[in-house]
């Protein structure tokens, strides 16, 4: 490998994950980019284990939402332990999946039937329940070396940095929709029974918990009904008032 090589295209690589839109957006960025960049891997996905349930959120392959999904059900496999468990290494590698590994007796064989000859996991980030890791696929039995597991464990290592940026910028952006929801939906309130601000908030906090609907939901639903029912926010008149 060129190591030369590989560290200007990882470089460019950390450019283009932060450029992404969206955190979907980098999370397929990623896959693709693990086939483009590490030596030997044919398909890529990353894998979400949360209190025990195994979710694909990104698949550049056509076997690796199943072999996800096999994990899951067999509870073991690489890319399932790198997710697991945080204290045993950067990396968790099959060699040869046609040989029998004595570490993932069902998940091995159930591999390969679905035509892997080898694999890797990578840690990618763990917040309390909630672990990811990166899933290296090939078909060839051997295809990954000792220098693949090292590029595979820098391009993870660029990649979690990438997926905590995406998600942090999620959160903002979201924080932001949910404060101006919550704002116009205080107007709209104002503006329909002749409310002070304070009021308007203390009437939206008080629905919110009486019927336990999150604060930024009803917002919104007071914003969309405000929408569908004309052009703009309206005051509603007393029934005893002039027609």
């Amino acid at each position: 490998m060129d190591w030369q090589d590989f560290a200007e295209k990882m470089a460019l690589l950390a450019r283009d994950l932060l450029a992404q839109e969206s955190l979907e957006a980098t999370l397929d960025r990623i896959s693709s980019s693990a086939v483009e960049l590490v030596e030997g891997c044919d398909e890529a996905g990353i894998l979400d284990l949360r209190k025990g349930t195994v979710t694909t959120l990104s698949a550049h392959g056509d076997r690796v939402e199943r072999s996800d999904r096999l994990q899951g059900r067999l509870g073991e496999g690489p890319c399932f332990d790198a997710a697991r468990d945080t204290t045993r290494g950067r990396v968790y590698r099959i060699h040869d999946l046609t040989r029998p590994d004595q570490r993932w007796p069902r998940f091995q064989p159930a591999a390969h039937d679905l035509g892997y000859g080898s694999m890797m996991g990578f840690l990618l980030y763990t917040r309390k329940d909630d672990f990811g890791a990166l899933n290296l696929y090939s078909y060839r039995p051997g295809a990954f070396t000792a220098a693949s597991e090292t590029a595979g464990w820098l391009f993870a290592s660029h990649a979690a940095v990438a997926l905590a940026s995406a998600r942090t910028q999620e959160q903002l952006e979201h924080a932001l929709d949910s404060r101006h929801a919550i704002g116009e939906a205080i107007g709209i309130l104002r503006e329909r029974h002749g409310l002070s601000e304070a009021d308007a908030f203390s009437v939206l906090s008080r629905i919110s918990q009486n019927h336990n609907i999150k604060l930024r939901d009803l917002a919104h639903n007071i914003r969309s009904e405000d929408t569908g029912n004309g052009a703009g926010p309206r005051r509603r008149q007393d029934s005893t008032g002039p027609g």
